[in-house]
């Protein structure tokens, strides 16, 4: 789960999932190692019951075996030709050569349980042997973790001593990586009860991954968001690493494969890459999707598709792969570096974020780089800092996919209140606030759509009686706050429900009111629209009074036309007009229509 922030972790942790040493041979060159100092006869590892778990180190001779031909008969006669390393840490580097070790151990008591050699670290081939006055009587080969007497994540061999004899450990480790060699010789329950320990604590950050894996899934399938979609590839890379490099693939997943054994971390790995690529790509690009630096990421993840197709058909070597994610593994980060920048300075939260989850990161892999050197010795948290750091790197990138996600989300609505608001502004008129002759086209439209003679639409079309008097006396603002309170009080007797308001212009108005049974009531609501204009309006220190006139007609009775019905309600107001004005006609079609 990480965009992998520097070369040279990314070389480390790629090179041990598909078994290959390019980068880090290169800095074995530079770096001494954990080689030989010279002939030393080590003291026996003393097992005892007081002490359940024993580290094995600090009885640990080497020796080198470049032809990888030497047979452990052959060692047992060079026994004195083993050395002690410099360091004692757990961590021999990378060597072109199989590496043998020599652990004299001894029980002066006689022991109640069998005991546990245990190499704590997956990726390798090992060979267990334990010998007796020069004879092997027991031993295990693996490789592959599943493999081994145990059916361990790890390289183990369980064994019983008698008390007081000597015996020979010597095991034999070979990997094309780093030798990481946390070795410790314990009694068997408390070597299970570690075991158990380390497979719920992969479980845990595994299930957590699984978790956010199916959650982003889900989400793309469901939203059609890409960048939840770009999220699940690394969260599906992060995990099949973590997989590889403990072991827990090959122990359950894929026990006996060795196709998988050789390409499940390398997939994993350039699949990591390619949504790094495309998730900081569509996290922190602009609104175009034309930008340089969106292409970029873009090209960057389809060219690491086109490696990972090509290693899988056979088409492209592990060590040419192995190449490319090493010069290529820090480009998403690099690329992105200057767009999260910018992003903390606009005191943005993606940007700081990103800039955490890097540096994490960076310290996790700055831990594994020196472990590898034998810089720290090989404990829990040294060989769990690249999962850790990868786990806080996940869960930040799922910070940021929250933080991208409801950044979209307020863009969205605002769309909408924009949307909204232009339309509101379309439709609405500025003055009342009522609906505008487009707003009652859109709704008379609707009504008609759904009326019969059960369910009638009546539209009354009205005009102010008296309004051009008051608006010469006392002004137009006078004027404007009459038809504001024209509106409010025809709003007041009319159905919210069902009916709508509307100012066509001046002091012109239409009521439509739709889902009436009868013609009756139709009349007896332009009635009560006509009494309540019978009452004075009160507009500050100033009582106005002003009359309405009103014609209507029935759809579908009438006509079934939106623009036939207003010129039937308006042929019928203007005949209220010449009839004395204060009164209400329905125009069924006897009334001649304006030109």
């Amino acid at each position: 789960m990480y965009p992998l922030l520097c070369a040279l972790p990314l070389m480390l942790a790629q090179l041990w999932r598909a078994h290959w040493s390019v980068a880090t041979t290169l800095l074995c060159l530079l770096v001494p190692m954990a080689l030989p100092l010279g002939a030393q006869a080590a003291a026996p590892l003393v097992l005892t019951q007081d002490s359940p778990q024993v580290d094995a180190w600090q009885a640990i001779t080497l020796k080198a075996d470049p032809t990888y031909q030497l047979s452990v008969q052959d060692m047992l006669g060079r026994l004195d030709q083993f050395e002690a390393p410099t360091r004692r840490g757990g961590s021999l580097g990378v060597h072109k050569a199989a590496m043998w070790l020599h652990i004299p151990i001894i029980a002066p008591k006689a022991l109640s349980t069998p005991w546990v050699v245990d190499v704590g670290f997956s990726s390798l081939h090992a060979e267990i042997y334990l010998a007796s006055g020069g004879q092997v009587i027991q031993q295990v080969r693996t490789s592959q973790p599943g493999q081994t007497q145990l059916s361990s994540r790890t390289p183990a061999m369980a064994f019983d001593l008698r008390a007081g004899q000597p015996y020979d450990l010597l095991i034999r480790v070979q990997a094309t990586g780093p030798l990481i060699l946390p070795i410790t010789v314990s009694e068997m329950p408390h070597q299970m009860r570690q075991a158990l320990g380390e497979q719920m604590l992969q479980g845990l950050l595994n299930g957590l991954a699984l978790c956010l894996l199916v959650y982003s899934l889900i989400q793309w399938v469901t939203q059609r968001e890409p960048m939840f979609g770009f999220y699940a590839l690394v969260v599906l890379g992060s995990t099949g690493f973590s997989l590889q490099f403990f072991g827990i693939g090959a122990q359950f997943l894929w026990p006996g494969n060795p196709w998988m054994g050789r390409y499940a971390g390398l997939a994993a790995g350039l699949t990591a890459l390619a949504g790094s690529f495309l998730f900081l790509g569509h996290t922190l690009a602009d609104n175009t999707q034309s930008s340089r630096y969106a292409r970029t990421m873009q090209a960057g993840a389809a060219i690491t598709a086109v490696v990972c197709a090509a290693v899988m058909l056979g088409g492209l070597s592990v060590p040419i792969a192995i190449v490319y994610m090493s010069l290529v593994g820090p480009l998403p980060s690099l690329i992105s570096l200057p767009a999260a920048i910018v992003r903390v300075r606009q005191k943005d939260a993606i940007g700081t974020t990103l800039l955490v989850a890097w540096v994490a990161f960076g310290v996790a892999a700055a831990v594994m780089v020196c472990l590898v050197q034998g810089w720290v010795p090989a404990n829990f948290w040294t060989l769990h800092s690249f999962q850790f750091g990868a786990t806080v790197d996940m869960l930040l990138f799922f910070r940021v996919l929250g933080l991208r996600a409801k950044a979209v989300q307020a863009k969205a609505l605002e769309a909408i209140r924009e949307r909204d608001l232009m339309h509101s502004l379309a439709h609405t008129d500025p003055l009342t606030g009522l609906s505008n002759r487009r707003g009652l086209q859109h709704a008379l439209h609707a009504a008609l759509a759904q009326c019969s003679p059960q369910r009638m639409v009546a539209v009354y079309l009205m005009d102010l009686d008296g309004f051009k008097p008051v608006n010469d006396a006392h002004g137009h603002d006078v004027g404007d706050d009459l038809l504001v309170a024209v509106g409010q009080r025809l709003q007041s007797h009319v159905r919210h429900q069902t009916d709508l308001v509307a100012r066509l212009g001046g002091d012109e108005f239409i009521v439509m009111a739709r889902d009436l049974a009868t013609t009756h009531q139709a009349d007896e609501l332009g009635r009560s629209l006509l009494q309540a204009f019978e009452r004075p309006f009160m507009l500050s220190h100033l009582s106005i009074r002003v009359g309405l006139t009103i014609g209507y007609a029935l759809a579908p009775l009438d006509s079934d036309d939106a623009q036939h019905l207003i010129r039937l309600a308006d042929a019928a107001m203007y005949a209220g007009k010449g009839g004395g004005k204060h009164s209400i006609r329905r125009n069924a079609g006897e009334l001649a229509l304006s030109s």
